[in-house]
């Protein structure tokens, strides 16, 4: 009933006439402030743009005229074409609202866009590498390209080297394999999506960080605690969305982009992107991605590999459509192959003699996967503020691989479908989305002798509303949805902030998360050892499990401020996740076993971090942040702290880039430090005293450092160094000289498994 109360409120406003005047302001408190006006004047629906500095207004002339609206406005401090705000009401607008008067031109405009026109003038400012959204109510960090040439980036687990909210390490000494952690939580716990649809869940989950190259990452939005309702159920703590390189809006001709890249230890890769408009309408992008490892890498003298030998082939082409100027429509598509072949183990391992034939222990890990999606909305005529958007995506996704004599083999077919309906009630001020969406997954998976299908349908409803004031900004939203194995569940969701000053913005946030394990593929990085998995049944219908359900909570501070006459930023945030219900992964009740059960007791995760954001010089950017983690759960020996989390850690990054001449020369200087605390690790004391590992591991520090140089703005060559300090755990692999034995163990890694790593490469623009 309550939709179809809103949606009887916006279509009956159709016999309305649409009026447009020029009214002056500055940002979006002055956009509330000329809306909520209009409206309480009684205009139905008001919409004010900063960039054209025009009101656009609909109303019933039979009840209103535009003179007494316009007139409103004016009393409520924005000049317009009619009437003028008084003077003390004008002075009294906060420091950012106050507009240039007497004149067309308003320099004082100050939006999230990069670069706008203005009715003649021409307001540029330099994009941030990375930027933390004002204007949204949840806690947004937009990464963009330049961000991500600060380091190698090679993929998008090296992306987020130089960003101190995402913490990432290796997990498994064998495979070479990283997972990233957000608020003190594993990687499975966060929402990743590439173009707002599912990308790295499922079979995916531990190698799927390596299968969207860097180069074809346009930008990322990365968002810390809750995401919206509209993405889905299964984000806790946070969403980390991918987007992909497209021709830009304003891009007349073609360009393609040729990147060589090489280490000192035996990777090359060869990325080629090609964006180019097919018309004023369709413009396209291709995007190919070729890797290869050949050398022999065993810094730690122990046998084993240090990373994996092999290929990856990723080929990717989107077509993009976009009239909404006429017609009110877009559409995206997108197609994606990858195949990506892995070898690790002992050195001389032979991939093509069975592992049963040979002494030497090996893994290999043969990855297909294959993607079509479309995203296409629609715009309705006179009403930008309304909208029409239907996203579907089709993966298949095939894993075949072995662990010396453990063979793992998987099987994903996924279908995803997100309709969404988005409008106003009365005013931009209120604004609203109400969707479904449905998502399938289909698993077959072999471990060992033992097989285990099983068919996920979820159908879902979701509805959210948002609140914008002067000073506020509310989104708050809940789903239902209907999974056949694990029930109904519902997921609320809240972001709120308040914008104490211009420059002071306070957040909260709170919401409900849940999914479903997928425990064979989420824990891969212990399959290179000799640990039986063991799964105690909780009469749960997924592997005899039921699904993990959280809560997370959040709290933040950002100040901008002055500080030698240069901008500075300090942002301050906790976040707290409670899990009402947990598939545990215990590796402390036996040093030869996996245990997996369901939580009985309370597991939490405290995370609290401040950053340091300063500019002391042209050029020059000093980023700085502390977090400090508290992660415990009670595992059937106890409550304990959950190992390789490291209670507390340090970052640091500094970038400097010299001025650019005219024909686009310039160097660009680039160094991050982390310092990690020491972690709990896993207890091993039922192994031989030569097999075990202290109760915590020592803390270390990394440093990575490129510099780069742009001949023109065709030509760019960058080199750079990882690990810088030298760092490596002494004994990565238990027992490795016995890897068939009953202590072999590649999973207790904490820290670098490489020591030095210097790489070279060459961007080409043509």
């Amino acid at each position: 009933m309550f939709f179809v109360l809103l949606l009887t409120s916006v279509f009956s406003f159709a016999q309305a006439v649409t009026e447009q005047f020029l009214v002056k302001g500055n940002c979006n408190m002055c956009k509330a402030r000329i809306e909520t006006a209009a409206t309480k004047a009684g205009a139905i629906s008001a919409n004010w743009s900063a960039e054209n500095q025009t009101l656009t207004m609909v109303l019933d002339e039979s009840k209103v005229t535009c003179d007494t609206i316009l007139k409103q406005v004016a009393e409520a401090g924005h000049d317009n074409e009619k009437f003028k705000a008084p003077d003390g009401v004008y002075k009294a607008l906060p420091a950012c609202c106050l507009y240039t008067r007497g004149s067309d031109k308003n320099e004082n405009i100050h939006t999230d866009s990069d670069a706008k026109e203005i009715e003649g003038v021409k307001i540029t400012r330099e994009k941030e590498a990375t930027a933390l959204s004002k204007k949204e109510a949840g806690l947004i960090f937009n990464i963009s390209s330049k961000e991500l040439l600060k380091a190698a980036c090679c993929n998008l687990s090296e992306s987020f080297e130089t960003n101190a909210t995402v913490d990432v390490s290796f997990s498994n000494a064998v495979t070479g394999t990283k997972q990233l952690k957000m608020l003190g939580l594993d990687q499975k716990y966060t929402l990743l999506t590439k173009e707002q649809l599912p990308e790295i869940r499922g079979l995916a989950s531990p190698y799927g960080l390596n299968f969207i190259p860097g180069k074809w990452i346009g930008g990322i939005q990365l968002t810390k605690g809750g995401s919206t309702v509209v993405n889905g159920y299964e984000s806790i703590t946070g969403q980390i969305n991918t987007e992909l390189l497209k021709t830009k809006d304003d891009a007349k001709k073609t360009e393609t982009e040729i990147n060589l890249f090489s280490d000192n230890n035996g990777r090359v890769e060869a990325n080629v992107t090609n964006t180019s408009p097919l018309s004023d309408k369709w413009n396209q992008s291709v995007l190919l991605h070729g890797n290869g490892t050949f050398g022999d890498t065993d810094m730690n003298d122990d046998g084993f590999l240090d990373r994996p030998k092999g290929s990856q082939l990723n080929i990717a082409y989107l077509l993009n459509y976009n009239d909404l100027e006429s017609s009110g429509f877009a559409s995206h598509f997108g197609i994606n192959f990858l195949k990506d072949e892995r070898t690790a183990g002992q050195i001389g391992f032979n991939k093509r003699i069975p592992q049963k034939d040979q002494s030497l222990y090996g893994v290999g890990i043969d990855i297909s996967r294959f993607q079509l999606w479309n995203k296409t909305g629609y715009v309705f005529k006179g009403k930008p503020y309304q909208s029409l958007g239907w996203m579907n995506q089709l993966t298949y996704h095939q894993q075949d691989s072995f662990f010396g004599l453990r063979n793992y083999f998987g099987k994903e077919t996924s279908y995803y479908s997100n309709l969404i309906f988005e409008s106003i009630i009365g005013n931009t001020n209120n604004k609203y989305k109400v969707g479904a969406s449905f998502l399938y997954d289909k698993y077959d998976e072999d471990y060992l002798l033992d097989n285990y299908k099983r068919t996920e349908t979820v159908p879902g409803l979701f509805a959210e509303y948002t609140l914008t004031g002067e000073k506020f900004t509310l989104v708050t939203g809940a789903r239902v949805d209907f999974h056949n194995l694990a029930g109904t569940q519902f997921t609320p969701r809240m972001n709120f902030k308040y914008d104490l000053t211009p420059k002071t913005i306070f957040r909260i946030s709170a919401g409900r998360g849940f999914r479903t394990a997928n425990i064979f593929a989420e824990s891969q990085s212990y399959f290179a050892s000799n640990r039986q998995i063991q799964v105690i049944n909780n009469g749960g219908e997924i592997y005899g499990l039921k699904p993990e359900i959280a809560w997370n909570y959040g709290v933040s501070l950002q100040q901008e401020f002055k500080l030698f006459g240069r901008k500075s930023t300090v942002l301050a945030d906790f976040f707290r996740t409670d899990f009402q219900n947990q598939v545990v992964t215990d590796l402390d009740e036996s040093a030869q076993k996996i245990l997996f059960y369901n939580l009985e007791g309370k597991s939490f995760a405290n995370s609290f971090q401040t950053q340091w954001d300063f500019q002391p010089l042209k050029n020059l950017e000093f980023r700085v942040a502390y977090k400090y983690y508290d992660v415990a759960l009670d595992y059937l020996s106890g409550l304990k702290k959950v190992p390789f989390m490291a209670k507390h850690r340090g970052f640091a990054n500094l970038a400097y880039s010299t001025n650019k001449t005219e024909k686009g020369r310039f160097w660009s200087f680039d160094t991050t430090l982390n310092l990690v605390g020491k972690q709990r690790l896993p207890n091993t004391k039922s192994n031989p005293v030569e097999f075990q590992i202290g109760d915590y591991s020592p803390s270390y520090s990394t440093l990575n450092a490129q510099i780069s140089r742009n001949f023109s703005e065709k030509i760019r060559v960058y080199v750079g160094g990882e690990n810088l300090t030298g760092y490596q755990q002494k004994v990565a692999i238990l027992d490795a000289g016995n890897p068939f034995g009953n202590y072999f163990d590649g999973g207790m890694v904490y820290a670098p498994i490489m020591k030095q790593n210097f790489y070279v490469g060459v961007d080409f623009k043509f």
